[in-house]
Protein backbone atom coordinates (compact mmCIF):
# COMPACT_ATOMS: atom_id res chain seq x y z
CA UNK A 1 0.00 0.00 0.00
CA UNK A 2 0.90 3.67 -1.51
CA UNK A 3 0.96 5.84 1.89
CA UNK A 4 2.48 8.30 0.00
CA UNK A 5 -0.23 11.33 -0.85
CA UNK A 6 0.04 13.17 -3.90
CA UNK A 7 0.43 16.47 -4.73
CA UNK A 8 -2.43 18.84 -3.98
CA UNK A 9 -3.83 20.43 -7.11
CA UNK A 10 -3.47 24.07 -7.47
CA UNK A 11 -7.06 26.34 -6.99
CA UNK A 12 -7.17 28.23 -10.22
CA UNK A 13 -8.98 31.02 -11.34
CA UNK A 14 -11.83 28.62 -13.17
CA UNK A 15 -12.50 27.12 -10.29
CA UNK A 16 -13.41 30.10 -8.65
CA UNK A 17 -15.79 31.05 -11.24
CA UNK A 18 -17.36 27.89 -11.25
CA UNK A 19 -18.10 28.18 -7.57
CA UNK A 20 -19.34 31.82 -7.70
CA UNK A 21 -21.26 31.46 -10.74
CA UNK A 22 -19.82 34.01 -12.89
CA UNK A 23 -16.80 34.05 -15.88
CA UNK A 24 -13.05 33.65 -15.44
CA UNK A 25 -12.73 37.36 -16.69
CA UNK A 26 -15.36 38.47 -13.41
CA UNK A 27 -13.22 36.85 -11.13
CA UNK A 28 -9.83 38.75 -12.93
CA UNK A 29 -11.58 42.21 -12.85
CA UNK A 30 -12.75 41.61 -8.81
CA UNK A 31 -8.82 41.45 -7.74
CA UNK A 32 -7.33 43.47 -11.08
CA UNK A 33 -10.33 45.84 -11.48
CA UNK A 34 -12.19 45.96 -8.86
CA UNK A 35 -14.28 48.88 -9.30
CA UNK A 36 -15.42 47.41 -12.70
CA UNK A 37 -17.10 44.82 -10.79
CA UNK A 38 -20.54 44.81 -8.75
CA UNK A 39 -20.25 44.71 -5.21
CA UNK A 40 -22.42 41.99 -4.30
CA UNK A 41 -20.24 39.84 -7.43
CA UNK A 42 -17.03 41.09 -5.89
CA UNK A 43 -17.60 40.05 -2.29
CA UNK A 44 -18.74 36.46 -3.46
CA UNK A 45 -15.78 36.39 -5.85
CA UNK A 46 -13.75 37.02 -2.81
CA UNK A 47 -15.50 34.87 -0.28
CA UNK A 48 -15.18 32.11 -2.66
CA UNK A 49 -11.73 32.97 -3.58
CA UNK A 50 -11.07 32.63 0.07
CA UNK A 51 -12.94 29.76 1.27
CA UNK A 52 -11.16 27.64 -1.60
CA UNK A 53 -7.83 29.64 -0.68
CA UNK A 54 -6.98 31.21 -4.23
CA UNK A 55 -4.41 33.04 -4.67
CA UNK A 56 -4.17 35.19 -8.16
CA UNK A 57 -1.11 35.16 -10.09
CA UNK A 58 -0.72 38.82 -10.78
CA UNK A 59 2.34 39.03 -12.31
CA UNK A 60 1.16 37.69 -16.44
CA UNK A 61 -1.08 40.70 -15.85
CA UNK A 62 1.50 42.76 -15.05
CA UNK A 63 3.92 41.67 -17.17
CA UNK A 64 1.35 42.92 -19.95
CA UNK A 65 0.25 45.81 -18.78
CA UNK A 66 3.49 47.26 -17.52
CA UNK A 67 1.91 48.17 -14.44
CA UNK A 68 2.03 46.28 -10.65
CA UNK A 69 -1.01 48.07 -9.29
CA UNK A 70 1.69 48.74 -6.15
CA UNK A 71 2.90 51.98 -4.80
CA UNK A 72 5.57 52.05 -1.81
CA UNK A 73 6.35 54.39 0.40
CA UNK A 74 8.93 54.91 2.62
CA UNK A 75 8.44 56.23 6.24
CA UNK A 76 11.13 57.22 9.18
CA UNK A 77 8.69 55.47 10.93
CA UNK A 78 4.92 53.95 11.91
CA UNK A 79 5.66 54.51 15.93
CA UNK A 80 5.03 58.15 15.29
CA UNK A 81 0.90 58.94 14.81
CA UNK A 82 1.76 61.62 12.71
CA UNK A 83 3.35 59.05 9.74
CA UNK A 84 1.12 56.20 10.68
CA UNK A 85 -1.78 58.49 9.69
CA UNK A 86 -0.45 59.17 6.44
CA UNK A 87 -0.17 55.85 6.03
CA UNK A 88 -3.48 55.03 6.75
CA UNK A 89 -4.91 58.29 4.02
CA UNK A 90 -2.28 56.22 1.63
CA UNK A 91 -4.21 53.14 2.19
CA UNK A 92 -7.80 54.02 2.43
CA UNK A 93 -7.12 56.19 -0.89
CA UNK A 94 -4.91 53.40 -3.19
CA UNK A 95 -7.28 50.63 -2.10
CA UNK A 96 -10.53 52.41 -2.78
CA UNK A 97 -9.05 52.59 -6.45
CA UNK A 98 -7.68 49.10 -6.72
CA UNK A 99 -4.28 49.61 -5.60
CA UNK A 100 -2.23 48.07 -2.86
CA UNK A 101 0.04 50.12 -0.56
CA UNK A 102 3.72 48.53 0.76
CA UNK A 103 5.70 50.11 3.11
CA UNK A 104 9.29 50.31 3.71
CA UNK A 105 10.64 51.77 7.39
CA UNK A 106 14.08 53.20 6.76
CA UNK A 107 15.37 55.65 9.70
CA UNK A 108 18.39 56.82 8.56
CA UNK A 109 19.05 58.84 5.30
CA UNK A 110 22.18 56.57 3.78
CA UNK A 111 19.82 53.19 3.79
CA UNK A 112 17.20 55.04 1.67
CA UNK A 113 19.58 53.93 -1.27
CA UNK A 114 18.84 50.55 -0.88
CA UNK A 115 15.43 50.83 -0.06
CA UNK A 116 14.22 52.93 -3.58
CA UNK A 117 16.76 50.45 -5.31
CA UNK A 118 14.67 47.26 -4.24
CA UNK A 119 11.27 49.31 -4.59
CA UNK A 120 12.22 50.20 -8.29
CA UNK A 121 13.54 46.60 -9.12
CA UNK A 122 9.86 45.62 -8.14
CA UNK A 123 8.27 47.33 -10.57
CA UNK A 124 6.45 49.35 -8.23
CA UNK A 125 3.95 52.16 -9.75
CA UNK A 126 5.04 55.03 -7.88
CA UNK A 127 6.81 55.80 -4.63
CA UNK A 128 6.21 58.00 -2.05
CA UNK A 129 9.14 59.59 0.00
CA UNK A 130 9.27 61.49 3.17
CA UNK A 131 11.22 64.62 3.19
CA UNK A 132 13.06 66.10 0.58
CA UNK A 133 16.55 65.39 2.13
CA UNK A 134 18.19 62.88 -0.59
CA UNK A 135 21.70 61.69 -1.69
CA UNK A 136 22.66 62.51 -5.03
CA UNK A 137 22.66 58.52 -5.99
CA UNK A 138 19.08 58.64 -4.88
CA UNK A 139 18.20 61.57 -6.41
CA UNK A 140 19.73 60.18 -10.11
CA UNK A 141 18.22 56.79 -9.72
CA UNK A 142 14.55 58.16 -9.06
CA UNK A 143 15.02 60.69 -11.25
CA UNK A 144 15.76 58.12 -14.24
CA UNK A 145 13.54 55.15 -13.02
CA UNK A 146 10.53 58.02 -14.67
CA UNK A 147 7.79 56.77 -12.06
CA UNK A 148 5.45 58.82 -10.60
CA UNK A 149 6.83 60.25 -6.96
CA UNK A 150 5.67 62.48 -4.40
CA UNK A 151 7.77 63.88 -1.51
CA UNK A 152 6.38 64.49 1.51
CA UNK A 153 6.18 66.78 4.71
CA UNK A 154 7.98 69.69 2.67
CA UNK A 155 6.87 72.48 1.07
CA UNK A 156 9.79 74.59 0.26
CA UNK A 157 12.09 71.85 -1.85
CA UNK A 158 13.29 70.87 -4.52
CA UNK A 159 11.37 68.46 -5.97
CA UNK A 160 12.11 65.86 -7.73
CA UNK A 161 8.79 65.12 -9.13
CA UNK A 162 5.80 66.07 -6.73
CA UNK A 163 5.22 67.21 -3.17
CA UNK A 164 2.98 67.60 -0.54
CA UNK A 165 2.96 68.90 2.83
CA UNK A 166 2.89 72.28 4.29
CA UNK A 167 5.69 74.91 5.82
CA UNK A 168 7.29 73.76 8.66
CA UNK A 169 8.95 76.68 9.40
CA UNK A 170 5.75 79.01 9.59
CA UNK A 171 4.54 76.49 12.06
CA UNK A 172 7.19 76.85 14.23
CA UNK A 173 7.20 80.39 13.91
CA UNK A 174 3.33 80.44 14.57
CA UNK A 175 3.58 78.53 17.88
CA UNK A 176 6.52 80.24 19.38
CA UNK A 177 4.69 84.16 18.29
CA UNK A 178 1.66 82.65 20.48
CA UNK A 179 4.11 81.76 23.51
CA UNK A 180 5.47 85.00 23.31
CA UNK A 181 1.82 86.86 22.83
CA UNK A 182 1.59 85.14 26.18
CA UNK A 183 3.94 86.86 28.32
CA UNK A 184 6.74 84.90 28.14
CA UNK A 185 10.29 85.92 26.88
CA UNK A 186 12.59 83.53 27.65
CA UNK A 187 11.53 80.72 25.81
CA UNK A 188 14.09 78.01 24.57
CA UNK A 189 13.82 75.57 22.05
CA UNK A 190 13.94 71.56 22.80
CA UNK A 191 15.07 69.61 19.51
CA UNK A 192 17.11 66.52 18.63
CA UNK A 193 20.54 65.89 17.62
CA UNK A 194 19.62 65.46 13.08
CA UNK A 195 21.32 67.54 11.52
CA UNK A 196 20.73 66.72 8.14
CA UNK A 197 16.71 66.38 8.54
CA UNK A 198 15.57 69.47 6.62
CA UNK A 199 11.82 69.43 8.31
CA UNK A 200 13.80 70.45 11.85
CA UNK A 201 15.98 72.32 10.56
CA UNK A 202 12.91 74.24 9.40
CA UNK A 203 11.52 74.21 12.83
CA UNK A 204 14.83 75.91 14.54
CA UNK A 205 14.19 78.63 11.65
CA UNK A 206 10.91 79.52 12.27
CA UNK A 207 11.47 79.96 15.99
CA UNK A 208 14.34 82.03 15.49
CA UNK A 209 12.76 83.91 13.16
CA UNK A 210 9.46 85.11 15.96
CA UNK A 211 12.14 85.38 18.88
CA UNK A 212 14.20 87.76 16.65
CA UNK A 213 11.53 90.42 15.30
CA UNK A 214 9.87 90.41 18.83
CA UNK A 215 13.30 91.41 20.11
CA UNK A 216 14.54 88.39 22.10
CA UNK A 217 17.49 85.87 22.37
CA UNK A 218 16.88 83.15 19.84
CA UNK A 219 19.66 81.32 20.65
CA UNK A 220 18.47 79.46 23.97
CA UNK A 221 18.44 76.00 22.30
CA UNK A 222 19.11 72.72 23.09
CA UNK A 223 19.54 69.21 21.55
CA UNK A 224 19.35 65.83 23.01
CA UNK A 225 19.19 62.52 20.32
CA UNK A 226 16.11 61.32 18.33
CA UNK A 227 15.68 58.06 20.63
CA UNK A 228 15.77 59.95 24.05
CA UNK A 229 11.47 59.29 24.25
CA UNK A 230 9.78 61.42 26.98
CA UNK A 231 13.30 61.76 29.21
CA UNK A 232 14.24 64.30 25.93
CA UNK A 233 12.05 66.56 27.39
CA UNK A 234 14.00 66.66 31.01
CA UNK A 235 17.55 66.05 29.58
CA UNK A 236 16.89 69.32 26.91
CA UNK A 237 15.33 71.59 29.61
CA UNK A 238 17.83 71.19 32.27
CA UNK A 239 20.36 71.88 29.97
CA UNK A 240 18.48 75.13 29.16
CA UNK A 241 17.60 76.09 32.77
CA UNK A 242 21.84 75.35 33.48
CA UNK A 243 21.97 78.20 30.60
CA UNK A 244 19.01 80.42 31.37
CA UNK A 245 17.75 79.49 35.36
CA UNK A 246 14.87 82.14 34.51
CA UNK A 247 13.72 80.02 31.58
CA UNK A 248 9.99 80.94 31.33
CA UNK A 249 8.70 78.17 28.21
CA UNK A 250 9.91 75.75 25.66
CA UNK A 251 9.06 74.90 22.33
CA UNK A 252 9.69 71.86 21.81
CA UNK A 253 10.39 69.80 18.16
CA UNK A 254 7.08 66.86 19.27
CA UNK A 255 4.77 66.80 21.60
CA UNK A 256 7.19 63.58 22.80
CA UNK A 257 9.79 66.02 24.18
CA UNK A 258 6.95 68.42 24.88
CA UNK A 259 5.55 65.44 27.47
CA UNK A 260 8.78 64.68 28.88
CA UNK A 261 9.26 68.87 30.06
CA UNK A 262 5.14 68.49 31.30
CA UNK A 263 6.47 65.72 33.51
CA UNK A 264 9.72 67.21 34.30
CA UNK A 265 7.82 70.64 35.36
CA UNK A 266 5.06 67.79 37.66
CA UNK A 267 8.20 66.56 39.20
CA UNK A 268 9.26 70.13 40.26
CA UNK A 269 6.19 71.05 41.13
CA UNK A 270 5.80 73.97 38.96
CA UNK A 271 2.98 75.75 37.91
CA UNK A 272 1.94 75.29 34.34
CA UNK A 273 2.27 77.49 32.24
CA UNK A 274 1.98 80.35 34.98
CA UNK A 275 6.08 79.84 36.12
CA UNK A 276 6.35 77.75 33.13
CA UNK A 277 5.07 77.13 29.53
CA UNK A 278 5.65 74.03 27.30
CA UNK A 279 4.15 73.79 23.36
CA UNK A 280 4.71 70.77 21.40
CA UNK A 281 4.60 69.63 17.79
CA UNK A 282 2.23 67.04 16.11
CA UNK A 283 -1.05 66.65 18.81
CA UNK A 284 -0.32 63.40 19.07
CA UNK A 285 -2.98 61.52 21.06
CA UNK A 286 -0.85 62.17 24.71
CA UNK A 287 -1.49 66.09 24.02
CA UNK A 288 -5.14 66.07 24.70
CA UNK A 289 -4.93 63.47 27.78
CA UNK A 290 -1.96 64.96 29.54
CA UNK A 291 -2.60 67.52 32.45
CA UNK A 292 -2.86 70.35 31.64
CA UNK A 293 -3.32 69.67 28.11
CA UNK A 294 -0.54 70.42 25.69
CA UNK A 295 -0.57 73.03 23.01
CA UNK A 296 0.64 71.93 19.87
CA UNK A 297 0.37 72.08 15.84
CA UNK A 298 -1.94 69.64 14.30
CA UNK A 299 -0.03 68.27 11.46
CA UNK A 300 -2.53 66.00 9.02
CA UNK A 301 -0.74 63.17 8.14
CA UNK A 302 -4.18 61.76 7.14
CA UNK A 303 -4.54 64.60 4.25
CA UNK A 304 -0.77 64.08 3.26
CA UNK A 305 -1.42 60.53 2.31
CA UNK A 306 -4.43 60.84 0.73
CA UNK A 307 -3.42 63.68 -1.29
CA UNK A 308 0.26 61.81 -2.26
CA UNK A 309 -2.14 58.64 -2.84
CA UNK A 310 -4.07 61.06 -5.90
CA UNK A 311 -1.47 62.30 -7.32
CA UNK A 312 0.15 59.41 -8.23
CA UNK A 313 -3.16 57.93 -9.37
CA UNK A 314 -3.94 60.62 -11.20
CA UNK A 315 0.06 60.85 -12.68
CA UNK A 316 -0.49 56.84 -13.76
CA UNK A 317 -3.98 57.26 -15.42
CA UNK A 318 -2.67 60.52 -17.22
CA UNK A 319 -5.11 62.87 -15.10
CA UNK A 320 -3.87 66.45 -14.92
CA UNK A 321 -1.41 66.89 -12.40
CA UNK A 322 -0.88 70.68 -12.94
CA UNK A 323 -0.68 71.30 -8.83
CA UNK A 324 2.44 69.55 -8.53
CA UNK A 325 2.90 70.81 -4.99
CA UNK A 326 0.16 70.70 -2.44
CA UNK A 327 -0.05 72.87 0.30
CA UNK A 328 -2.40 70.97 2.91
CA UNK A 329 -1.65 73.34 6.13
CA UNK A 330 -1.61 72.75 9.40
CA UNK A 331 -3.98 74.28 12.73
CA UNK A 332 -2.75 75.53 16.18
CA UNK A 333 -4.67 74.05 18.66
CA UNK A 334 -4.17 75.81 22.05
CA UNK A 335 -4.80 73.70 25.34
CA UNK A 336 -3.79 74.53 28.91
CA UNK A 337 -0.01 74.49 28.50
CA UNK A 338 0.17 77.85 27.40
Amino acid sequence: MNDQKSPKRSIKMSDVAREAGVSPMTVSNAFKHPAKVVAETRERVFSVAARLGYVPNLMAGNLASGRSNIVAAIAPSIQNSNFAGMIIGLENTLRARGYHLIISVVDKIEREFEAVRALIGRRVDGIVLTGVNRDDATRTMLVNAGIPLVETWDLEGPFIDMGVGFSARKAAKDITRLMIASGKRRIGLAGYEVSNNRRFQERVIGFKEAMMEAGLSPNLTAFVPDWSGFSGGRLAMDELLGREPLLEGMFCFTDVLATGALFECMRRGWDVPGRFAIAGYGDYEIAAEVPPGLTTIHTPGDKIGEAAADMILRRINGGDTSDMIIDVGYRLVVRGSV
